[in-house]
């Protein structure tokens, strides 16, 4: 489970920082606002902060993983809005995975 936070967590920090212009292109095609753009990321970033420190606490990593999931559910819905090709969905819908394992065994 570790690890599965980490990948999370490194990807969408990696994501939000590094690939910040990506960022930008797709809420413009999205439609969505800066503002909305930039209450996402920091959600991200903080959700992502709280799993790695789960790592050390673990009832710290539910809840991030839920609303890190619910995140991921809406760019897969955001993706199909605007009908982008399968290739582009995969990097949430993988990480919508992780986070449903994690939030399924950290609930164990």
């Amino acid at each position: 489970m570790n690890l599965a936070q980490i990948v999370v967590a490194v990807s969408v920090l990696f994501v939000w920082t590094f690939r910040f212009h990506n960022v930008l292109k797709e809420f413009k095609q999205f439609g969505l606002s800066d503002l909305t753009r930039n209450f996402v990321g920091v959600t991200k970033v903080a959700l992502s902060t709280l799993l790695v420190v789960g790592i050390w606490y673990s009832s710290l990593v539910f809840i991030p993983s839920i609303l890190m999931g619910l995140l991921m559910v809406s760019a897969q819905y955001f993706h199909f809005k605007i009908k982008n090709p399968f290739i582009k969905h995969l990097p949430s819908l993988i990480l919508l995975i992780l986070c449903v394992v994690i939030a399924y065994l950290s609930f164990q």
